[in-house]
């Protein structure tokens, strides 16, 4: 008997309606002759908890730190018992298992955890699966690879699992204690992507917060020439008039980006500009005339979807991930969504056009852009090289019931086959103009563009339709406030004479970074490498993924906000005190990304070469026991009285995720009670542990009461 382990329910039926004969259901399993097919409910299996390896380890105490099993343990999740038995009488009549998680590294792990515990020791194929529709589950099944093959994507799964254990148990139990001798009686969580992405967002506040205005005074003219008028901005870095000035001793007004701090230079120009009102008082100096071409954006991953529909729709990153996983299991209107490559194989390209006009039918603009396409173009998105465990996001080709689907699972389906239709449209292709004008011996420029060719421009230029819902013109409208295509000139000529018809002077201020947002963040950790101050760090991370992966970077946000450490205020996302303070007191490199984007490299190299996991693993110990050595309680007591923040509002009980404790305020603490003997019980049934203070570890001196933010989550993680 051939037994097939599925990631999730949804994926087993799948794969048995794809299985010749007929099936029947049964208790746990699905029965399809010398097949059947059962399925895990994501992970059946958990990291023991400290205390399954020593008793002691129940009470949270920074003596015991770090703690580092000498053999790992998994044990099964309560909810999960019932399942993990239909496995394990499964496999005692099976000859062979197939493999069949989802493709990348987690749905690895999910599938291959349990094998392993379960000690099975017969053949193991692979079935990979990212289209759920049946034909192209059919032939998957006729594609199976042996499982061997990606052991080393298993290795580097379960070394991410235990690495993301050492880190967040241990500096979760340390830092919950110091913050205990500090003031705080929550837990205080830390882990290896949450808490650099917490630093982003404390720093990117506390920036905007500093910031300090300054004024600055651009000059404009609008230029006559004889073919028509144009509006000029005055280049004041390689103005003559103020080199000279310099040259003289005066210092120039300029900040660093070549901005006129000081506007009296500006309106005595403008005096005198307002006289060269005769063509001829000015000339054209140059004109750079070229043709260029844009291709079409690419096919999404999850993350470029995230930050797209956070800014067209508003939608949390979160939400898209939910929607986007109804319209993969629940509608099998989308492939595999949680891919964080933006490109497709080539051997699908024989089949797009019968494949995206099916797709395309039910929604008027695509249904007339589906019959405007070239299915014989092949753009840069077909690239094997760029494709490995999955590809971008498109869709199935089954037709859509629009009847069936949540506005925002309509909105996202249109989103992801109108980025896979655009690969089938010609280049957009302008041409742009850069001119440089002199008058009174003063640069003035100015740029223009034209179109040339829309191409696949019109696929995202959408005209106002009967019926179109409100998003939809939303989206219409931030599309058209971002495009910031400068119009064209009139036609110009080197040398021609020009005159000034008006002149003016406007006064701005510069302006504070942006405070983030669900788009913003998901876009940072997309490209945490601009992040990093250090060069040579930057260069090598640029060929890392990013902070997180396409599954957890939602995850990560909601997470913050539910153990109080970010709010969100509008579209913005804002930290708020207890998430600062932590910041603050924490050593600089565990907050900051370079760490978890080296982890990121690494296991890459475990995954893609076979680099052996134990030296990750020894030098992430090394590195715990300096971290460990580093915590402070006066650090953290320091910056939870001097730091500011949002304000979390009043949580819920219950919900997704788990319940969550109300805020309280923080408790007067009696002098010598001891912060080794605190303990608090995690979501595993765990006790957190403490951390080696330079500080007293005995004692807690009196202190007077201080708010405390909303409470955290008990729970440890990444």
């Amino acid at each position: 008997m051939r037994l097939i382990i599925a990631e999730k329910p949804s994926l087993a039926r799948a794969i048995a309606e794809a299985l010749p004969g007929r099936s029947s259901k049964r208790d746990g399993y699905i029965d399809a002759g010398d097949t059947r097919v059962t399925w895990c409910i994501g992970h059946l299996l958990e990291q023991a908890p400290p205390d399954d390896y020593d008793e002691r380890f129940k009470r949270w105490s920074l003596d015991h730190l770090p703690i580092i099993p000498e053999q790992w343990k998994l044990k099964p999740r309560s909810q999960a018992r019932g399942q993990l038995k239909t496995i394990r009488e499964q496999l005692k009549l099976a000859d062979e298992v197939v493999h069949a998680g989802d493709p990348d590294r987690e749905g690895q792990l999910l599938v291959q955890e349990v094998l392993e515990h379960m000690r099975w020791r017969g053949p193991v194929k692979r079935l990979l699966i990212s289209d759920m529709n049946r034909p192209a589950v059919s032939r998957a099944l006729n594609k199976l690879d042996d499982n061997q093959r990606w052991q080393p994507l298993y290795e580097a799964a379960l070394a991410r699992q235990r690495a993301d254990w050492l880190y967040g148990m241990n500096l979760t139990r340390a830092w919950t204690l110091t913050g205990r001798q500090a003031g705080h009686d929550g837990v205080l969580s830390v882990g290896r992507v949450q808490t650099p992405l917490l630093g982003l967002v404390v720093r990117r506040d506390e920036e905007i917060e500093a910031f300090e205005p300054r004024a600055f005074f651009p000059l404009w003219i609008e230029a006559g020439v004889a073919a028509g008028s144009f509006k000029a901005w005055w280049h004041a870095p390689s103005s003559p008039w103020l080199q000279r000035l310099a040259d003289k001793g005066t210092p120039l007004p300029l900040d660093d980006k070549g901005r006129l701090l000081d506007s009296r230079p500006a309106e005595r120009l403008a005096r005198h500009l307002a006289t060269l009102t005769t063509l001829g008082d000015g000339h054209v100096e140059s004109v750079e005339a070229s043709d260029k071409s844009q291709p079409a954006p690419l096919p999404y991953s999850l993350s470029a979807l995230q930050v797209d529909a956070a800014r067209r729709f508003r939608l949390p990153a979160q939400k898209v991930l939910d929607t986007c996983q109804a319209l993969y299991e629940r509608h099998q209107l989308i492939t595999y969504p949680r891919s964080d490559c933006r490109y497709l194989p080539r051997e699908h390209h024989a089949g797009m056009a019968n494949l995206m006009i099916s797709a395309c039918v039910g929604d008027r603009e695509l249904e007339r852009y589906s019959g405007g396409a070239d299915f014989s173009l092949r753009s840069r998105a077909f690239n094997d090289s760029k494709v490995s465990a999955h590809h971008a996001l498109a869709p199935t080709g089954r037709e859509p019931d629009y009847a069936r689907l949540s506005r925002d699972e309509a909105n996202l389906y249109r989103m992801i086959t109108r980025n896979v239709l655009a690969q089938f449209y010609p280049a957009y292709r302008y041409r742009e103009v850069k001119v440089e004008l002199r008058f009174a011996k003063e640069p003035f420029r100015a740029s223009g563009r034209s179109v040339i060719d829309e191409g696949w421009k019109v696929l995202f230029q959408r005209t106002a339709e009967a019926g179109e819902t409100a998003d939809k013109k939303a989206s219409d409208k931030n599309a058209a406030a971002d495009d910031k295509t400068p119009p064209p000139l009139p036609a110009l000529t080197e040398g021609e004479p020009a005159c000034v018809l008006d002149c003016g002077i406007e006064e701005k201020e510069t302006r504070p970074p942006e405070p983030f947002n669900d788009a913003s963040l998901i876009q940072a950790m997309m490209n945490i490498a601009r992040y990093v101050e250090d060069e040579a760090v930057r260069r090598t991370l640029r060929d890392v993924d990013g902070l997180g992966t396409e599954a957890t970077r939602a995850g990560m946000l909601e997470t913050l906000i539910n153990r109080g450490y970010l709010v969100r205020e509008g579209q913005a996302m804002r930290s708020t005190r207890i998430g600062r303070a932590l910041i603050h007191a924490l050593p600089p490199a565990v907050s900051r990304p370079e760490r978890t984007a080296q982890w990121e490299q690494r296991l890459s190299l475990i995954h893609e070469q076979g680099d052996p996991a134990a030296p990750f693993l020894s030098e992430l110990i090394v590195d715990l026991r300096a971290l460990l050595a580093d915590s402070s309680a006066s650090r953290l007591s320091t910056a939870l009285a001097s730091v500011g923040g949002a304000t979390p509002a009043p949580r819920k009980g219950g919900g997704k995720g788990g319940s969550r404790r109300k805020a309280t305020p923080y408790k007067k603490r009696a002098s010598g009670s001891s912060s080794g003997s605190s303990s608090g019980k995690t979501a595993s049934g765990s006790t957190v542990g403490s951390n080696k203070d330079g500080a007293s570890r005995k004692s807690a001196s009196t202190r007077s009461p201080r708010k405390r933010a909303t409470g955290s989550r008990r729970k440890t993680d990444s």
